[in-house]
């Protein structure tokens, strides 16, 4: 705690003692926040690590490692990989929500015991007298002592652009800021208790993107574990006896061949490259995406907004780019260079406000330069006008004085004895069409002796004889992307609404522009304030709502929860700490790359550069994952289907199982990992339709059941046709299984090639290559080796040919089966209803 030299104005109030100030950090009235989220990094590492998933990988990969063959546990690394990713992603989420903070750190000078001192503002506490200068932001909430004109920026809170004068009893919030002037102000909130510290708070909730492709995939994962647990104890049983029961396994080892069998079967049933692929999938999309300037802080989000149908766009930040530009001036009275002179001078204050900078620059381009002002009122949000004055003639006795105001059309109007009509009129329409709309009006000439005016310029009243000289436009600067973006928006049939804290006329003639509902339809505009407040009826009453003005940042969380009823998927973007609950709340929260740090803190996706035409870079990216990746799951729930048909037919029948664990990484990584991962990352534009899961297991199941049904043929009738004792002759019993892997093999190619149609492109190439690879690598010694692949001899060759064609009429056979009990379902229980209402 410092002394602090800066001059302020004298006070009698000595604020608090020391002694009452150690009382209130003891009690904790302190300006202090917690700085944690609701997730530790313990409770990341566990929800990722300890899964039910990762438990019967692991413990399939201890069983093979204790059975002494390594080379089957190959399947295990899985785990590292997919739990790192998970774990990344989260605490990089964890870290962005700590370090959230609507509040600044700085220090403050609050007056203790008669003395001005600087402290942190962790240090402030409830009841301290709080100096507010001009520049600084507010960090405890408070309420005005004493004002010498201060004005707040509270935009960053509310949304509104314009800033609030507060007089002595008015409230200040934590997290607006002084633009001029200064106060004292005693603080009432502190730490939690604050505004800026709920808004922070509510913003820190950990929140879990919903993913329809996860869920999907969760799903499946769900169902194959509660299949899998049972079918693994059978299988263990199974295998136990093919090996001479459990005294004789473990007397002679044979044990090990036991659980590899058992593991053989689990491993197949789950689907764990398509857990890892989906990851891979999800931060490859990411990483494209930062190439243009998009940065995704979750990796589900990328699938989010393939799915969004509601798009809530907050107008500053996005439709427009929150500056000022200079249109045009309609002259009234008087000669052009007069008013250019008077304009340029009434706004050409130290420091001017956007709207002020816009003119200025605009009549200096046109060679307009300061002139000399006498006297000057300068602008106050309070007042809405400035005003200044210029010497004229003079005489020995007199001097001639001229005057001119500035500012809020509504208000200078309002204060003449004249009605001017037809001013009011041209007012009234630059505003409709979306314009920022100043007037600028002249003072009769006055002698010294007659000096009204100067009394005017004491007390900050206007004249009421006032000559409205010009009708100044200005308007917000819409982004050059915005109406192309929206149109874009609208072919793929997405509603847009325009939410802002402004006039809903301005914002809704500023909808007009940028085209919003296209084909030059006019938006419905609505003020918030009249919405109602529960929730339903206000869910109704946005269906018919198309841009929504003066929405506070509560209304703004409740107009997402309210579309989230009606089954809408909802994005919403912003650049505010007032858009950040919003953000938080909606399926998809999109912040520009200028927006507070607390918002982009809490958005999944942040647009570095503030380019609003970057969101159908995002749509794409999650359109060709979706699509791409419903290919992809169609690869692997086939072979889990085939999988668990095959040990539930080698426990009911009593046979050894017909492959090993190897014999599935070889197939796997061919027909599945590796085109798999290319698929995943081929271009694909498909719009995104809801039934993912659904249409991954109506091609899914056939698939899978005729791949089990005929390697189950092959293991039980193969020997037979052959004369082979796979029980006692292991040679025998490799070969069987070798020929049960080509038969995997062969139709896992025919899959593959009906997940990558059309084959007439470079996706039937990727399937020659499969195949030849897959028969190449079984010639070479050292491949077959380690996979432990026998070719068969003549003896088996034929029996195996004839099982291979047996198995491709099956398999065709049952894929024509499916798709006609399909169509005549659709026929009957789906098209028919729609006749019936067509009649």
């Amino acid at each position: 705690m410092t002394q602090n030299s800066t001059a302020l104005p004298a006070v009698d109030d000595v604020g608090l003692t020391e002694a009452q100030v150690a009382q209130l950090r003891a009690s904790g009235d302190v300006n202090v926040m917690d700085s944690s989220t609701s997730r530790s990094y313990k409770d990341i590492l566990r929800s990722n690590v300890f899964t039910l998933f990762n438990g019967i990988i692991f413990t399939a990969m201890v069983l093979v490692l204790i059975a002494g063959q390594w080379k089957d546990a190959v399947f295990g690394f899985v785990i590292i990989v997919n739990s790192g990713i998970g774990v990344f992603t989260e605490m990089r989420a964890k870290k962005a929500l700590d370090s959230l903070s609507i509040l600044i750190a700085s220090r403050s000078t609050v007056r203790r015991d008669g003395h001005n001192v600087e402290i942190e503002h962790k240090d402030i506490v409830l009841g301290d007298l709080l100096w507010v200068k001009s520049g600084e932001q507010i960090p405890a909430d408070g309420e005005v002592v004493e004002s010498w004109g201060v004005e707040l920026d509270e935009s960053m809170l509310t949304g509104e652009s314009r800033t609030v004068k507060k007089v002595p009893g008015e409230k200040v919030f934590s997290g607006s800021t002084a633009v001029s002037g200064l106060a004292l102000v005693r603080v009432s909130a502190v730490g939690a208790s604050s505004y800026a510290a709920s808004l922070t708070a509510r913003a820190k909730v950990y929140k879990k993107i919903h993913s329809d492709l996860q869920d999907g995939i969760n799903t499946i994962l769900k169902y194959m574990t509660y299949l899998v647990v049972p079918l693994c104890l059978l299988l263990v049983f199974s295998q136990m006896h093919t090996v001479g029961g459990w005294a004789s396994s473990f007397a002679t080892g044979q044990w090990r061949v036991a659980v590899i069998s058992a593991v053989a079967g689990v491993v197949g049933m789950i689907p764990e490259g398509l857990v890892l692929l989906t990851s891979l999938n999800f931060a490859l999309a990411v990483i494209r995406l930062a190439r243009k300037n998009t940065l995704v802080q979750q990796l589900e989000s990328v699938e989010t907004l393939a799915r969004v149908d509601s798009l809530n766009l907050d107008k500053t930040g996005t439709i427009t780019d929150g500056g000022i530009a200079f249109d045009r001036v309609i002259s009234l009275v008087g000669n052009r260079s007069e008013i250019d002179q008077a304009l340029f001078d009434v706004v050409n204050e130290g420091t001017p406000n956007a709207t002020g900078t816009a003119i200025l620059t605009a009549l200096t381009s046109r060679g307009v330069s300061a002139g000399t002002v006498i006297d000057r009122v300068p602008f106050s949000s309070a007042r809405k006008w400035s005003a200044i004055a210029y010497s004229g003639t003079s005489t020995p006795t007199t001097t001639e004085r001229t005057t001119w105001y500035f500012g809020a059309p509504e208000i200078i109007l309002s204060a003449l004895t004249a009605p001017y009509p037809d001013v009011r009129e041209q007012v009234s329409h630059a505003a409709a069409n979306g314009n920022r709309v100043l007037l600028l009006a002249k003072g009769r000439p006055s002698r010294a002796a007659e000096r009204t005016d100067a009394a005017d310029f004491a007390t900050n009243e206007l004249p009421t004889d006032l000559q409205p000289a010009a009708i100044v436009l200005c308007s917000e600067s819409i982004r050059p992307d915005a109406a192309k973006t929206l149109a874009y928006f609208r072919d793929q049939g997405v509603r847009c609404r325009i939410i802002s804290g402004d006039n809903p006329e301005t914002v809704g003639a500023i909808a007009a522009k940028v085209d919003l509902l296209g084909e030059g339809r006019a938006p419905r505009a609505v003020d918030a304030r009249t919405l109602p407040n529960d929730p339903v009826a206000l869910a109704e009453a946005l269906e018919t709502i198309d841009v929504l003005g003066r929405v506070l940042p509560e209304q703004k969380k409740a107009i997402v929860d309210a579309l989230h009823l009606q089954s809408h998927v909802v994005a919403m973007t912003g650049d505010g700490v007032n858009d950040s609950l919003a953000i938080k709340e909606a399926d998809l929260g999109i912040a520009m790359g200028n927006a507070a740090s607390a918002t982009k803190s809490v958005a999944q996706v942040i647009l570095v550069d503030s380019k609003f035409s970057h969101l159908p870079d995002v749509v794409g990216q999650g359109r060709r994952v979706m699509a791409n990746m419903e290919r992809v799951a169609s690869l692997f729930l086939v072979k889990t289907c085939y999988s668990a048909l095959i040990s539930l037919g080698v426990v009911l029948a009593g046979i050894p199982f017909p492959y090993l664990p190897r014999h599935m990484t070889y197939i796997s990584a061919l027909t599945i990992g590796i085109p798999a991962f290319i698929l995943s990352l081929a271009p694909n534009n498909r719009r995104y339709k809801k039934g993912f899961l659904s249409r991954v297991v109506l091609f899914s199941l056939p698939s899978g059941i005729a791949i089990g049904a005929c390697v189950l043929i092959v293991s039980i009738v193969m020997p037979h046709a052959v004369g082979w004792d796979v029980f006692h002759d292991h040679q025998q019993l490799t070969t069987l299984r070798t020929c049960a892997a080509i038969v995997i093999f062969v139709l896992g190619i025919l899959v593959l090639a009906k997940v990558s149609t059309p084959l007439l492109s470079w996706r039937g190439g990727l399937v020659a290559f499969i195949a030849i690879a897959g028969v190449a690598g079984a010639l070479i010694p050292f491949v077959a080796k380690f996979f432990a692949i026998v070719l068969p001899d003549d003896v088996a060759g034929w029996p195996l040919l004839a099982a291979l064609a047996v198995s491709v009429g099956v398999f065709y056979l049952l894929q024509w089966a499916v798709q006609a009990v399909v169509r005549i379902i659709r026929r009957r229980f789906v098209n028919a209803p729609h006749e019936i209402q067509r009649r």
